[in-house]
């Protein structure tokens, strides 16, 4: 018995068994989309919204709005933000930070008051943070364009020009 055992270890070592087809290679990745996916946006603890973002105002007379909310531009609106802009280094207090704000908000607003037929019933109007958020390292604002409180009609009708 022995003998078997050992003849038919040499002929499983000088025979080796027949090979097994390769198997089939795995199909190919779906290629990358063309375009990159969008990176998660930015969170704030205040309001900030994308330029050409219509808005109501919670602070304007009459608002049935208790915090800045985005509508439609066709719909009737109290702003319309025109731009982001990022406060500088140094701000140490509320006030200087709503005065850096409406500094860095100006060129803006004089630019999109023109597009409309200059003068108006615009004001400047950015959504100012507190300076417990710019201690915080927020730096970002959006500024905005409101119709002057008084004028009529009250409310924008359509995104600007």
């Amino acid at each position: 018995m022995a003998a078997l055992v050992v003849a038919a270890a040499v002929v499983a070592l000088l025979w080796p068994a027949p090979k097994k087809p390769a198997a089939a290679p795995p199909p190919p990745s779906p290629s990358p989309s063309p375009s990159p996916s969008p990176s998660p946006s930015k969170t704030y603890p205040y309001a900030f919204f994308a330029p050409g973002t219509c808005l109501l105002a919670p602070w304007v007379r009459n608002s049935p709005v208790e915090a800045y909310t985005a509508i439609p531009c066709d719909q009737p609106h109290d702003s319309e933000t025109i731009a982001n802009v990022v406060l500088p280094e140094g701000l140490t207090d509320d006030h200087s930070v709503i005065q850096a704000t409406l500094e860095l908000c100006k060129p803006g607003f004089t630019d999109a008051q023109q597009r409309q037929g200059g003068g108006g019933p615009f004001v400047n109007s950015p959504l100012v943070p507190l300076s417990t958020f710019y201690q915080q390292g927020y730096r970002d604002v959006s500024c905005a364009v409101t119709v002057r409180e008084g004028q009529e009609p009250r409310k924008m009708t359509g995104p600007l020009k």
